[in-house]
């Protein structure tokens, strides 16, 4: 399978694509500020064309650019519902009212548009079955994805987004956020994986389920 990705925007929010090969489907997850660039390259270079794009959460730095990518290429954006309305509002609740209504101004829904309403569904896209675990804590709508990256392992790699970082967790510090939700959801949904799998975060660098398990501060003492 190829995975690759890159930060993109003020914040460096990591913008993922997956594909079963070359010249095949891709999976696009999290395009943020300025992701349209080199996204565009990664997928001419491989000859690659989005059959989705998946949101970990409604987030600005996370869906900056998935009404762009979703509607030029004309696949669907998958997000949770309780994130749904973040897809025109993406600063609700954060700032003065003015920086809100000028920020949502420039967000409106992609033209497909399918609610991640099922804890634990499986979805078939562009060739590769995805899972998707409902994690709130971070947002009410935050969402993992499992996928099998190396055939045969079903859950090899999972991309965290603002959930479970290197050595870190999300914030619980914004609007809908909470701390007891977030561990909850680490517990409950990652903490159960194999130490082998590969973790890919909204932020900063990849790390394992065991890595996290045995030295992230944030974790101690936890268990599933």
């Amino acid at each position: 399978m190829l995975i690759t990705g890159f930060p993109a925007g003020m914040l460096a929010c990591n913008c993922y694509v997956l594909a079963p090969r070359q010249g095949a489907d891709a999976i696009v997850v999290d395009p943020g500020q300025r992701a349209m660039g080199p996204l565009r390259r990664i997928l001419d270079e491989n000859r690659l064309t989005p059959a989705a794009v998946l949101l970990t959460h409604g987030h600005l730095d996370h869906m900056w650019s998935a009404q762009k990518v979703a509607d030029t290429y004309g696949c669907a954006v998958y997000i949770h519902p309780a994130d749904r309305p973040m897809l025109t509002d993406p600063i609700k609740g954060f700032g003065p009212r003015l920086a809100q209504v000028a920020v949502g101004a420039m967000f409106r829904e992609p033209r497909q548009v399918v609610e991640l309403d099922r804890d634990g569904d499986k979805i078939e896209l562009g060739g590769i079955t995805v899972a998707v675990d409902h994690t709130p804590g971070h947002t009410p709508g935050s969402v993992v994805f499992r996928a099998d990256a190396d055939r045969g392992n079903p859950d090899s790699v999972v991309f965290t987004g603002d959930t479970l970082f290197r050595q870190s967790v999300g914030r619980t510090d914004l609007l809908g956020a909470s701390g007891r939700d977030l561990l909850e959801s680490i517990v409950t949904k990652l903490l159960v994986l194999d130490d082998d799998t590969l973790v890919l975060p909204g932020h900063g660098e990849r790390t394992t389920i065991g890595l996290e398990r045995h030295t992230n501060p944030f974790l101690e003492g936890l268990t599933p």
